[in-house]
């Protein structure tokens, strides 16, 4: 299987899963972010276990490495401006791919919001470092932490 097929297929999947599991309703986001539901939080521990105990095997198995940071300003900065944002436009990137596979068109209104948040910062660093690089001789398919 090609990698572009793999990456479609991940995809479709993920989309799915998605939108069976109610994370494209504005209003099951919405009932988490008031922490009247804890349905949504309990679905990303689960997301967050599975991947955690999925890394520490390719860990184990050498088909990944990272190094790990301390965090720095920029990522409370970062996170913070994450969470406004999913907490006006109730999505966050993945459930917004899927509300356009849906249909749902005020969502391309909330993927504008996003493209235009990141052309604003890449515009904004265009002289510094990228955030980013991967290492010379690692693999792209390495998964930072």
């Amino acid at each position: 299987m090609s990698r572009r097929a793999a990456g479609l297929a991940v995809g479709l999947v993920f989309g799915v899963i998605l939108s069976w599991s109610g994370m494209t309703s504005p209003d099951v986001i919405r009932s988490a972010l008031l922490f009247e539901d804890s349905y949504l939080f309990l679905f990303f521990a689960s997301a967050v276990a599975t991947a955690a105990i999925g890394l520490q095997l390719l860990r184990r198995e050498r088909r990944v490495s990272w190094t790990r940071q301390r965090p720095e300003r920029r990522h409370v900065v970062g996170s913070l401006v994450f969470g406004v944002g999913w907490g006006i436009s109730d999505a966050c990137p993945g459930p917004i791919a899927t509300q356009i596979g849906q249909g749902i068109g005020w969502a391309l209104f909330t993927l504008a919001g996003v493209v235009i948040g990141v052309h604003l910062f890449l515009r904004g660093h265009e002289e510094t470092e990228p955030a980013y690089e991967i290492p010379q001789g690692a693999s792209a398919s390495a998964i930072p932490s």
